[in-house]
């Protein structure tokens, strides 16, 4: 294991066990066995390390979303099944990384403190990812988006459903019921975003013009009058 992810590996143990602002760079250095100032060499304050260990985060997280919507739609799953799928994995990924810490709610605060513009990165990057995947199941499924919605616009709606349902269980707790809400809100949002393509007419029979008798006109015959 490379020494950066056995500092990190300590780092999030230390941050689950104490929270952000309980916890100290020489705690850290002692959980991954280093001397504080060899820790200092990687990370220069206990921010930056925090920082550290939640891009790692998004990124298992990136990771986990990618290979669950990928298996769903290898499987012929339908667009909602396969976009739950992906933001489901990466949430469970993110949960499961501070699970069981007394101090989850505070670590979640901070991550939006400490590490914005990270939260405000990754955001992007989700959202373009859904965005992606929303516009080549369409296109393999034959499925058209509603007046008005775009794979773009479609993707930042799930965002904002997954914001919606952090709303009403702050740091994604109790994990089964915030997972059951997201995709109770994520089915319905997709359902009214999306209807197949209308099948193409049948190709109509040509039909045989049915020739039409002519009468051919009588000519008119002018009378020649002479004068008398």
């Amino acid at each position: 294991m490379k020494p950066r992810d056995r500092i990190l590996d300590a780092a999030m143990a230390v941050f689950r066990r104490h929270g952000f602002r309980r916890s100290s760079i020489e705690q850290a250095a002692d959980a991954a066995g280093l001397t504080r100032q060899a820790l200092y060499h990687h990370f220069k304050s206990r921010e930056a390390l925090f920082r550290a260990v939640i891009e790692r985060l998004h990124e298992d997280a990136m990771a986990a979303e990618i290979a669950a919507a990928n298996a769903a739609d290898k499987a012929g799953g339908s667009l909602a099944h396969i976009l739950i799928a992906g933001v489901t994995a990466r949430l469970t990924q993110f949960i499961a990384s501070f699970d069981g810490s007394p101090h989850i709610e505070e670590l979640f605060s901070e991550h939006l403190l400490q590490a914005r513009d990270l939260y405000q990165k990754y955001a992007g990057l989700y959202a373009a990812h859904g965005a992606a995947t929303i516009e080549r199941v369409c296109h393999k499924q034959r499925l058209v988006l509603a007046e008005g919605m775009t794979p773009q616009r479609l993707a930042q709606c799930l965002e904002m459903a997954i914001n919606g349902a952090k709303s009403a269980h702050p740091g994604m707790q109790p994990a089964d019921a915030f997972v059951d809400a997201l995709t109770t809100m994520a089915r319905m949002l997709i359902a009214g975003a999306v209807a197949p393509l209308p099948k193409p007419l049948p190709a109509r029979s040509a039909k045989k013009k049915s020739a039409k008798k002519t009468v051919p006109k009588k000519p008119v015959r002018q009378k020649s009058g002479g004068r008398k």
